[in-house]
């Protein structure tokens, strides 16, 4: 049962959307105490950066940083929930449950995701997708409705978010870059390392995007 990713990202949604968060200048003007990525390295690219590319990725960086333990808390919870579902026998003993589950992680998360901006959000999305296997869209359809899932996604495609965003490093750019950024803050302790929901193999990954590079350059 994936009730827990019902209630996260509904409730995520129901606060970030609010956010009126600046989408770069809250983190360019916070000090910067994380330790930064070569964007040369990570793109795997030869020469010169320009310094606008090396500011998004700061940037990325730091949002990747914030929102994975999010992601990861909530993949930590629903095994947790699914033992405790296993336990029960009846479906009014497993919605009482359910109910008191959902009332303590209000009361965790509320004040934490108010201060997520937009692109947070989206970000968010593609990692509960690289966690859980399963895009916060298909997560509501199941344990709630199709049509519950249709309008949540309608509403948040008003702010930009879309619940239907695959976690897919092997072909969007941007996904390779927050699996790099993921990979080297596991190495380096920043983050703690939780399995994937997909397969994921990054040396497969690094090759396959110095192949496309190799490419590009022909």
């Amino acid at each position: 049962m994936k009730a827990i990713y019902y209630f996260s990202i509904l409730f995520f949604l129901s606060n970030a959307l609010q956010a009126q968060v600046d989408k770069n200048d809250e983190y360019l003007n916070e000090p910067d105490t994380i330790k930064v990525v070569q964007l040369d390295e990570v793109l795997i690219l030869k020469g010169e950066v320009d310094e606008e590319s090396k500011k998004n990725f700061l940037v990325l960086q730091r949002r990747v940083q914030r929102v994975y333990p999010y992601a990861k808390t909530a993949a930590d919870r629903l095994v947790a929930l699914d033992k405790g579902m296993a336990k029960l026998k009846t479906e009014k003993e497993k919605k009482k449950y359910f109910k008191i589950v959902e009332k303590y992680l209000e009361n965790e998360f509320e004040g934490q995701l108010k201060k997520l901006s937009r692109r947070d959000g989206q970000i968010l999305v593609k990692l509960i997708h690289r966690q859980t296997g399963s895009t916060t869209f298909d997560l509501i359809k199941e344990q709630k409705s199709g049509w519950k899932a249709f309008w949540a996604n309608k509403t948040a495609r008003v702010f930009s978010i879309n619940l239907k965003t695959q976690y897919n490093p092997y072909n969007v750019a941007e996904d390779f870059l927050i699996e790099t950024i993921l990979v080297r803050a596991f190495e380096e302790g920043r983050l703690p390392k939780q399995k994937p929901g997909i397969n994921i193999n990054y040396q497969e990954l690094s090759k396959s995007w110095n192949e496309k590079v190799a490419k590009s350059k022909t």
